[in-house]
């Protein structure tokens, strides 16, 4: 193979005038002033005001923490539990299967949390929209009617569990209970009722497999899986007592006794 004499590549062409091109618009960037992306001003009150570019992002960063939150502080761990758990009694495998758990534990969680998020909405964050509360006590009024709903649904006994564990013997009124320890009180309160709320959904279906595990052992059937005879008769009774309305039903009661 011979290289033509004369001519220069165009690659040999390209590669120095991209390079000058990059160092170019470097130095055009260097030159331009940069963005202030964290200022602080002081406001009429004495206090400190942060630019809106630090606000954004402190709010994407709640955001990463939403789902968290949605687990921590709102009715979604015991529907979730529970319909787990009823799926498991049914003995159907992954019919229904997660998506569609995970999207009736969300819309029946916006349903029982309505009347927290409409306080919410009305107390903390209308008016921080509207410019008459500062971020930080819009925050603190927004808490509240959580704080209100997870003290409601949890026992004095896992309260003081985690208020042992943290070495907080004297507690004035619940307002000071710091929510490092009123969340996972709530949560270890949701857990026990979504097993007590799953124990009472599983008996009846316990007693149709051990019913039909016992006559196909009668019959000498031992070789036919239990599974296979009894999983109609359960969806037959879950269908019969409409069992989605009923559990539903249930489900949102509990979250609303007295």
């Amino acid at each position: 193979m011979t290289l033509r004499k004369g001519r220069v590549p165009l690659a040999a062409w390209l590669l120095p005038a991209v390079l000058i091109g990059l160092l170019t618009g470097l130095a055009d960037a260097q030159a331009l002033p940069a963005l202030e992306a964290f200022t602080v001003a002081p406001n009429d009150k004495g206090g400190q005001t942060y630019s809106v570019t630090i606000q954004i992002l402190v709010l994407m960063t709640l955001l990463t923490l939403l789902p968290s939150l949605l687990l921590g502080m709102t009715a979604f761990t015991r529907i979730m539990v529970v319909l787990a758990i009823l799926r498991q009694a049914l003995g159907i495998g992954q019919t229904p299967s997660n998506q569609i758990l995970l999207g009736i534990s969300l819309f029946l969680t916006l349903f029982i949390m309505l009347p927290v998020f409409s306080q919410v909405y009305d107390q903390a964050v209308q008016p921080y929209i509207a410019e008459k509360l500062p971020p930080d006590t819009a925050l603190e009024k927004a808490v509240v009617p959580f704080r209100q709903f997870m003290l409601k649904q949890t026992r004095e006994t896992d309260l003081e569990l985690f208020l042992r564990i943290a070495d907080k013997k004297e507690v004035q009124s619940p307002d000071d209970i710091p929510l490092a320890i009123l969340m996972p009180a709530f949560l270890i309160s949701e857990l026990k009722t979504a097993f007590q709320i799953g124990f009472l959904l599983f008996l009846p279906f316990l007693v149709i497999d051990l019913v039909v595990a016992t006559v196909l052992m009668a019959l000498g059937m031992m070789m036919l899986s239990p599974m296979v005879i009894s999983l109609p008769f359960k969806l037959m009774l879950f269908i019969l007592v409409d069992g989605w309305a009923l559990v539903v039903e249930t489900l949102a009661a509990s979250f609303f006794v007295e």
